[in-house]
C-alpha cells in the first residue's frame, strides 16, 4: 500500500463510466488523465458484471500504481478485495465504513456520498478518509439523485468537517472554481475528462484552475 492521498491528490479525480466516452476505452481514459496530472481515479462501471469488473480494475490498477496513483472501486467490497486496489468509495445505502476496513483492511481508503452536514459528520465519526458531496450541479451520469445540496450545501458541509471535501455533479472547467471558491478541497469529475478530446491538455487545465482559486 501507498500511504493515503495528500490533500492536492484529491483536487482533481476521476470517476470512470463507460458511456461517456469520445472512443477512448475506459482503460485509455484512466492512462490518459494520469499523465495529466489526476492522481485518484474511481472504477465505477456498475454495469459490469463482477468478473469484468475486477478484471477491468486489475488492469487499472496497474496502471495507478505505475504512476504513483491510487485506485478507488465505486461500492463493489468483492472487487477492492479481489484486486487489491487502494479504497472503496460508498454511498449512504451501501455497507459501513467500519465493516468495509474488517473486510479489506484497517488502511484501506474509504470514501464516502453526503449529501449534509448530519451524514458528513457521521462518516467522520465512522473513519472515512473524504466526503464527496453529490450533487454540486445537475448531472446527466447519475440519475435517481433527488436533492443536490449545490454550493450552499458545500459551504454547509466543510464547516462540518476536517476530512477532504470534494464536490462532484455536473462539475466543468467553467464552474469548477466556483465548487472550490464554495469550501470544497478538490472537483470529482467524469465527463469533464472522458469527454475531452485531448484528455491530459483538459486534466491540466482543470487542475490548474482549480489550484488557482486555492486558498491552501
Amino acid at each position: 500500500m501507498f500511504s493515503k492521498p495528500s490533500l492536492q491528490d484529491y483536487r482533481l479525480y476521476l470517476v470512470t463510466d463507460s458511456r461517456f466516452n469520445k472512443g477512448y476505452p475506459v482503460l485509455e481514459q484512466v492512462e490518459l488523465a494520469l499523465q495529466g496530472g489526476v492522481r485518484i481515479i474511481q472504477i465505477r462501471e456498475k454495469e459490469l458484471n463482477t468478473s469484468d469488473y475486477i478484471a477491468l480494475a486489475s488492469e487499472a490498477l496497474k496502471l495507478t500504481r505505475a504512476c504513483k496513483g491510487f485506485l478507488i472501486i465505486n461500492d463493489s467490497i468483492e472487487v477492492l478485495i479481489a484486486t487489491g486496489a487502494d479504497g472503496l468509495h460508498l454511498g449512504q445505502e451501501d455497507m459501513a465504513v467500519a465493516d468495509a476496513r474488517e473486510r479489506a483492511g484497517k488502511d484501506i481508503i474509504v470514501g464516502v456520498s453526503v449529501k449534509t452536514p448530519e451524514e458528513t459528520i457521521k462518516a467522520g465519526k465512522d473513519g472515512a478518509d473524504y466526503v464527496a458531496v453529490n450533487g454540486v450541479f445537475p448531472t446527466d451520469t447519475k440519475g435517481g439523485l433527488g436533492y443536490l445540496p449545490g454550493l450552499e450545501g458545500i459551504g454547509r458541509i466543510r464547516q462540518s468537517t476536517r476530512l477532504p471535501v470534494i464536490g462532484i455533479g455536473g462539475i466543468n472547467l467553467q464552474n469548477c472554481r466556483r465548487v472550490i471558491e464554495a469550501g470544497a478541497d478538490g472537483i470529482a469529475v467524469v465527463t469533464a475528462i472522458t469527454m475531452a478530446e485531448n484528455i491530459p491538455l483538459a486534466c491540466r487545465m482543470l487542475h490548474t484552475a482549480c489550484k488557482d482559486c486555492s486558498t491552501d
